[in-house]
């Protein structure tokens, strides 16, 4: 049985604490903090593209699914992470980055997105056919028929690349699927409302029913069988400069009434920013997927501020790699994907272009401008003997590993490790009995 396909048999032996995270990021230092804490663990590690950052053009890293396969599996190598515990995950797979364009060129330009992301080997594969493209009306929702409908020829799209596989290789795996029509945007809300309307039963049902209908009509049987798991709203979102913590109670009709369906799981997106107890809850109460994406961009960034901070203080001015101010430059040289998510004042957007919840500038990190200053950071850092009283005002958490020697003083290591602090709270919350190595912050 396949990793995600086993989460399913564990819960139904009522193991509620079987779930996995999934990290969303394209960025090679996350990935590499990722696959090293992950070698604590003789676990499988799930790393997820989206379809803005991987398709068939490039997407916004310039790859294709292949290519991200082949990036992900340098750096497993690098670091010596057994890459067949890598479970690889396309995300919000379906007419995301084409919703200008009419249904039929939309939606041919999905098919041949899902079918080469499952020929590439990817295993989890969330359909996600929920939003409107260009000759939907704006006058109301989609239906749940016309969300099925195109998720269904996408499912059809992926099993027949599956069955190109099964020529070569009789013993691939066949993928796992995601569904569900209540999905929130890729990378978090652009504004947090007042509350957040958790998924009702009666939609989870609905979006069963009508899939299975939709999957009847073009002649697919058995794709039930193969649909682990339906995202959906549990209560948690976050944008700028807040964030809506999971309330179990609020979620209670919902997480109670799927208890039923003793083959399908919740995929919860945007559980960025939740506290290890809340992420806990969550997996408890049947939330067994976890997304995250943003969190971990923002925590390197996080970790690349306090390197900046020091670097101003122990290398003189005329070496210094100035990386929030490259940072700032490279997204105001090309604002396109931060202007319509930060609104405000000129002095409120600078703000948020630095420390947003919602980290536009992890789109910005594979520049070549900021590609340079990180390496020339990493660089000055290490050429310095960066004092233990400073470590403990910049990097707090890290000092502490430093001075009880599981963590080095080499920059890049100690910039990774913010990443490892959200992915503890992670494996706190999928993990049977796990001990958090780093600080437990209640």
């Amino acid at each position: 049985m396949d990793a995600m396909r086993s989460i399913l048999a564990k819960r139904k032996e009522g193991m509620t604490f079987a779930g996995i995270p999934s990290y969303c990021t394209a960025n090679d230092l996350v990935i590499e903090a990722c696959l090293k804490q992950a070698k604590r663990f003789d676990d499988y590690i799930l790393l997820e593209a989206t379809a803005n950052q991987v398709n068939q053009f490039g997407g916004y890293t310039g790859m294709k699914p292949a290519d991200y396969r082949d990036f992900v599996y340098r750096i497993a190598d690098k670091v010596g992470f057994p890459k067949d515990k890598i479970i690889l995950g396309g995300d919000h797979l379906g007419p995301l980055t084409w919703v200008d364009e009419p249904e039929k060129d939309a939606m041919e330009k999905a098919v041949e997105l899902v079918k080469l992301f499952v020929s590439a080997g990817y295993k989890k594969i969330h359909l996600d056919t929920s939003m409107r493209v260009g000759d939907d009306p704006t006058d109301k929702p989609l239906s749940d028929e016309t969300i099925a409908r195109r998720g269904a020829v996408l499912y059809e799209a992926c099993e027949e690349a599956y069955q190109e596989l099964l020529k070569e290789n009789p013993d691939e795996q066949r993928p796992a699927f995601i569904i569900g029509s209540e999905v929130p945007i890729p990378g978090g809300a652009q504004e947090v409302e007042d509350s957040l309307a958790v998924t009702k039963p009666e939609a989870v049902a609905k979006t069963l029913k009508t899939y299975e209908e939709q999957f009847e009509k073009r002649g697919i049987k058995d794709a039930f069988g193969n649909i682990i798991g339906i995202v959906v709203q549990p209560g948690v979102e976050f944008g700028d400069a807040d964030f809506f913590r999971y309330d179990r109670a609020e979620a209670r009709e919902l997480t109670r009434a799927v208890k039923k369906y003793d083959n399908i799981v919740l995929e919860g997106h945007s559980t960025d920013y939740q506290p290890a107890e809340a992420l806990k809850e969550m997996v408890e109460d049947g939330i067994a997927i976890l997304k995250v994406g943003p969190a971990l961009t923002f925590a390197l960034r996080e970790g690349l501020f306090a390197l900046s901070m020091m670097e101003k203080i122990l290398v003189p001015e005329d070496r210094q790699a100035r990386f929030i101010e490259v940072m700032e430059e490279t997204m105001m040289k090309n604002p396109k994907d931060w202007q319509k998510h930060y609104h405000g004042t000129e002095e409120e957007k600078a703000l948020k272009r630095k420390y947003s919840f919602s980290d536009r500038c992890r789109y910005y990190f594979a520049q070549p401008e900021m590609q340079k200053a990180i390496n020339r950071l990493f660089e000055n850092m290490s050429g310095v003997q960066i004092p233990l009283s400073m470590l403990h005002q910049y990097m707090p958490y890290q000092y502490i590993k430093v001075r009880d020697g599981v963590l080095s003083m080499d920059p890049r290591e100690l910039a990774e490790d913010f990443v490892v602090h959200v992915t503890e709270d992670y494996n706190y919350a999928t993990k049977l009995n796990y001990s958090i190595a780093d600080i437990h912050i209640k």
